[in-house]
């Protein structure tokens, strides 16, 4: 192939990476063999796509091309053999032995056979080269280092890791240029050509009378053209008047080439350097009207282009791998240091950061006020306290609404597109539009009786060029209202419940608005009176909003359902289908989350007390940041439009502002010459702020508008509205993080199911032959299929379920009798102990490894490391004193175990090179609990895991009457969502947060009073098994701690023991996946496994909301809160 050829097809995979046409990048980088796409290639070697893997490998290299390629091809087939090993799946490791490695027979045929032999292994870990293999996740990360290392040093791969450096879009440039060309050999050359194919060469068609002259040649990267020249070419549209598109212009999304603007608060007018008075196709298969301007081939990237060669941005375009548009940001860009406190007085609902000064925050708060905050200075610029200005020219609903409540909050609060203007939208009836000037002058300008009832969403929109305003609310309408005068120009009218947001928007040259009302709908509607050209359900059908990246061609909706279930989904426009939903909110959001969007890359929304981020490419959560506490459950946010610093609402009634490096360099900027320019002429400067006039006629370009912003928020509602929807969501936990709290005086009577007979419950008593001994610790294996205890008399015990008729699934169950498991040689797994001490007095302490392959374990004496195949002790070490009381693996590194100590002290421990890393001290008792979050990079309690930093120490605090100080064992765990933690102590269960600020607490009482022995949570995190010292246990709601049911020790211990009055569970173990089955372990040395009764699907039939109870966090939203048919957010 020539060297033009080759490099046509590198132009070709930047073009199909351009339009995102993924697979058959991927596709045609390995037919063609020009560039190896590392980072692909890493992502699905740790996806465990071997067939893919190799495949795509096939394009570069075959097995027998040199020693290189024979080492990789073998590395990646020996690691997909032993997974197939290590999931019990024989019949697929033979046919890998047969079909993958029996080719590297005739290359070392010893190496084959000893490979052959792991098959007769039941683990292959007993082979003394394989005994490190940690699980599959490490296994993979080690064999990808060492590809790498290989694929780099292999002849065949030379000068295909490096994508080759050229500017963006070059492929359409060429054809661009071409057309001009093209376009200047017409004989009658025409000022807008009508240019309909790509397929022949263009000419323009000839004209009767005189002939216009052939105009300059204006390519793509050349000068800016003139009016009436042909002007650049590319995406998908001509440049032909058109007032108003098709009727079926929007029914399909369009995600074609670079729209040029998201919706901020500002659709903004399309760039007067590469426009006529026209308008674009919006079809992805453009139609021609009837009677109207044909549909040409043209794009927005020439106006995009023009931005930058008129900034004098550099194009140039880096592969470096990933995909070949670089992406210069990581998460180290998302700004999550806070570095300022702003106190607003009353609860902030909405806030919107200026468009040109970086540090100019706009906030609106429930009493219906409004301020501009000077953010790096802290300095409010100016506030103005709600009132009407002219009350006799407001509807008379309106002043019957005002005579009978005066009470008003802001709903939303916006810049417009320049930040000369800025609107207002109240809960009552209308909007209030200011003009501003950088000093801080707040300037009345208009006001519109806009809506009955509130108005729930306020946005600037450019039809027509003319610059307006967007205004959505309970009414069921969308209004659109002229910028200078306020005269109405639209009303929408087509949705069946109050309308929650807006997002008005462009493709090109189509103006439109998407809409969202709390009935779950979203529609779309050109600016003209045929009604809604779209009409979708959002996910969860109530309150949904929508935003579009900066760059506008993706376009993200973020909602919450009436029972509390948040979605954050991408659309795909073109199709009216979710693209992609990103995961990470917790079961019931504690109010309707917001959300935002930054660099065209992230995604953050509210929730749980904390920010959560995404990469806008990967549905996993990426990263979050509580703010140093004090955020309420669904914390409003904002970016500002670079993306340095981001507002969040605290439940203090403030904002904390968060900034990243840029941001922090900015404020430093800002404080350093603060003292010889002055607060507000620096900000002016820092932020490069053109003059701002305060006309508010056609603004030519606005493409620097804000990002897009949909803050909600518990509103002050209004007494005229229909529904009750308020009342409903008022009912939900509170937006604030409490303090401790007692119960007793928040929670009713309750009514929760007593089981006390065996027959209302299923529960089996495991078979043990050997001598009882009190079981002190008790774990379920990773897989679910056995149960694993450890005595008081140091001696382990395993009960493994077997496969049968009545269990198939071969996993633990009440239903079907286990085998105590022992080798054929009668081995057990017994601990070493410490004869200074008496056996009891002894704390055992228990770990197992993620693949439950060995398990790590102490009772007194020396830390044992068994093989959990063949019981044998692979290691001891540690000898005390001091004596290990607690074990907790690392959760990424099966290699690294926390041991915490009899002398308070916690040693992290590497068993690979059996060597103590760190020693961490601060507690002054031994150590009787420990618990990782790998999402928090922290050990309870707490202890940074990146350099093993001291984070947080706090002691639990002694229920009301209860004698101090607080003695005993504390037990802690995490909670699923690894932010939330579990703390157990006879007197308490209690739950805390990362800073370990105590949320809710339940304290021994009524049928519960015995104390508490061990509490565990179930695997879904939604219950929690309460063991007591009476022999009760109680499972517990895991988000309020109400009681759902109590099991009376009569229901499974029987009454020859239970008379005796000593049994009782001194540990629970909750299954792995079945969030119903938990097991005990017994002072009498008995295990139990519980499961509800077949008539029962799960514990407590009921609810709290059925019995009554409420939750342990108290609600101050209804505080504020009255009757209104929009809801509460």
């Amino acid at each position: 192939m020539s060297s033009l050829s080759r490099e046509l097809v590198f132009l070709i995979l930047q073009f199909l990476d351009e339009e995102k046409f993924k697979e058959t990048v991927h596709k045609l980088e390995q037919e063609s063999g020009f560039f190896f796409n590392m980072k692909y290639f890493e992502d699905q070697v740790q996806a465990g796509e071997w067939d893919e893997v190799e495949r795509y490998l096939s394009g570069f290299t075959k097995v027998e091309d040199n020693r290189y390629s024979m080492k990789i091809f073998f590395e990646i087939r020996k690691q997909k053999y032993l997974e197939a090993l290590d999931r019990q799946d024989r019949a697929k490791a033979v046919e890998i032995l047969v079909k993958d490695l029996r080719v590297f027979a005739s290359f070392n045929e010893d190496l084959f056979k000893e490979i052959t032999q792991l098959l007769t292994l039941d683990n292959f870990r007993q082979n003394e080269q394989l005994s490190k293999y940690g699980d599959t996740k490490s296994a993979r990360n080690i064999m990808l280092v060492e590809l790498k290392k290989l694929i780099e040093a292999n002849p065949l791969f030379r000068d295909k890791l490096t994508f080759p450096g050229f500017k963006a879009s070059r492929l359409r440039t060429l054809i661009n240029q071409s057309l001009n060309w093209q376009h200047q050999l017409c004989k009658n050359p025409r000022p807008n050509p009508d240019i309909k194919t790509l397929f022949t060469d263009h000419t323009c068609a000839t004209s009767n009378g005189a002939r216009i002259p052939p105009p300059n040649n204006t390519p793509l990267t050349g000068p800016v053209p003139k009016p009436g020249v042909f002007p650049p070419l590319g995406g998908h549209g001509p440049f032909q008047p058109v007032v108003s598109p098709p009727p079926s212009a929007i029914a399909n999304w369009m995600s074609g080439a670079n729209p040029s603007i998201p919706h901020a608060a500002v659709a903004a007018a399309p760039s007067g350097l590469v426009q006529a008075t026209s308008s674009a196709a919006f079809l992805k298969h453009p139609r021609t009207p009837p009677g109207g301007p044909g549909m040409e081939y043209q794009t927005a990237d020439s106006e995009h282009l023009m931005k930058r060669l008129r900034a004098g941005q550099p194009d140039e375009v880096s592969f470096s791998g990933s995909t070949h548009p670089s992406n210069m940001y990581s998460p180290d860009d998302l700004p999550k240091t806070v570095v300022r406190g702003l106190s607003q007085g009353s609860n902030v609902m909405s806030m919107d950061f200026h468009p040109q000064q970086q540090t100019v925050l706009l906030v609106g708060t429930n009493v219906g006020d409004i301020s501009i905050w000077e953010v790096g200075s802290r300095e409010r610029l100016a506030i103005k306290t709600f009132k009407v200005w002219d009350i006799s020219a407001c509807s008379m609903p309106f002043q019957t609404t005002l005579v009978k409540d005066a009470t008003i909050s802001v709903n939303r609060c916006v810049w417009g597109p320049d930040g000369s203007i800025l609107g207002v939208a109240f809960s009552k009836h209308i909007v209030q539009i200011y003009t501003y000037n950088p000093s801080g002058d707040l300037r009345q300008h208009l006001e519109i009786d806009a809506h009955i009832g509130g108005v729930n969403d306020i946005a600037f929109a450019y039809p027509n060029k003319q610059l307006c305003i967007v205004t959505c609310g309970d009414d069921k309408t969308i209004k659109v209202w002229d910028a200078v005068a306020g005269r109405r120009q639209y009303t929408f009218e087509g949705h069946e419940a109050p309308v929650y947001s807006v997002c008005p928007h462009h493709k090109e040259h189509i103006q439109f608005i998407f809409s969202t009302a709390i009935d779950g709908k979203i529609k779309a509607w050109l600016y003209d009176s045929l009604g809604s050209r779209v009409d979708y359900d959002a996910p969860g059908h109530w309150c949904t909003t929508m935003a579009y990246s900066a760059d506008g061609t993706r376009l993200f909706s973020c909602g919450t359902s009436k029972e509390g279930e948040s979605h954050l989904v991408e659309w795909n426009e073109s199709e009216g289908a979710i693209k992609r939903t990103y995961s990470g909110f917790r079961k019931r959001s504690l109010g309707v989350v917001q959300f935002d969007t930054t660099k065209n890359r992230f995604l953050a929304a509210g929730d749980e007390f904390q920010i959560k981020f995404w990469d806008m490419d990967n549905t996993n959560m990426l990263t979050y940041t509580d703010g140093d506490g004090g955020l309420p459950a669904s914390p409003r946010l904002r970016f500002n439009k670079e993306g340095s610093l981001l507002a969040v609402t605290t439940s203090d009634n403030g904002i904390k502002i968060l900034a990243n490096a840029d941001g922090q360099r900015m404020l430093r900027m800002l404080e350093t010459r603060a003292s010889f320019d002055g607060v507000r002429g620096l900000s002016e400067a820092v932020n490069v702020k053109p003059a701002i006039g305060a006309s508010l006629g056609p603004i030519a370009n606005a493409s620097a508008s804000v990002s897009p912003m949909l803050e909600r928020s518990d509103r002050i509602q209004q007494p005229m509205s229909l529904g009750n929807l308020a009342t409903m969501e008022s009912s939900r936990a509170a937006d604030v993080k409490p303090r401790i709290l007692d119960t007793t005086e928040k929670i009713k009577s309750w009514k929760s199911p007593d089981i006390a007979d065996s027959s209302q419950l299923k529960t089996l008593k495991l078979p043990d032959p050997l001598t009882p001994s009190k079981v002190v610790r008790l774990l379920y294996t990773n897989s679910g299929l056995a149960v694993l205890a450890l005595a008081s008399n140091a001696v382990h015990k395993l009960w493994k379920w077997q496969r049968n008729e009545r269990n198939p699934s071969g996993k633990s169950s009440a239903s079907s009798v286990p085998q105590l498991w022992q080798p054929t040689n009668g081995a057990l797994m017994s601990n070493d102990l410490n004869d200074a001490k008496q056996t009891e007095d002894s704390v055992s302490c228990i770990a197992l490894s993620k693949n439950d392959s060995y398990v790590m374990s102490a009772s007194g004496g020396k830390v044992s490391l068994f093989n959990m195949m063949t019981f044998k002790v692979m290691t001891t070490f540690m000898p005390p004193p001091p004596a290990a009381t607690y074990l907790a693996f690392h959760p990424q590194d099966n290699n690294i175990i926390a041991i915490g100590m009899e002398d308070s002290t916690i040693q992290i421990y590497n068993v690979r090179v059996d060597e103590v890393k760190t020693k961490l001290k601060g507690h002054q008792k031994r150590i009787s609990g420990l618990a990782f979050s790998q999402s928090l990079n922290i050990l309870l309690c707490i202890w940074s895991i990146d350099g093993w930093e001291r984070k947080k120490s706090r002691g639990i605090q002694a229920p009301p009457g209860h004698p101090t100080p607080l003695v005993g064992e504390t037990r802690v765990q995490f909670h699923n969502n690894q932010s939330h933690v579990i703390v157990v102590h006879e007197s308490q269960i209690a739950v805390y947060d990362a800073q370990l600020e105590c949320l809710r607490s339940w304290y021994p009482r009524d049928s519960l009073s015995a104390p508490i022995s061990s509490a565990i949570y179930s695997c879904d995190g939604l219950s929690l098994f309460t063991g007591f010292c009476d022999g009760a246990v109680g499972i517990f709601d895991a988000e309020n701690l109400s009681l759902r049911c109590r099991i009376a020790s009569s229901a499974y211990i029987p009454s020859s023991i239970s008379s005796n009055g000593n049994s009782y569970p001194v540990v629970i173990a909750s299954h792995p996946s079945d969030p119903n089955q938990f097991a005990l372990g017994m002072s009498d040395g008995a295990v139990h496994v519980m499961e509800p009764s077949d008539g029962e699907m799960k514990w407590g039939g009921s609810t709290s909301q059925d019995n009554g109870a409420l939750p342990s966090i108290p609600s101050s939203s209804a505080l504020n809160s009255q009757p209104s048919e929009t809801p509460s957010r």
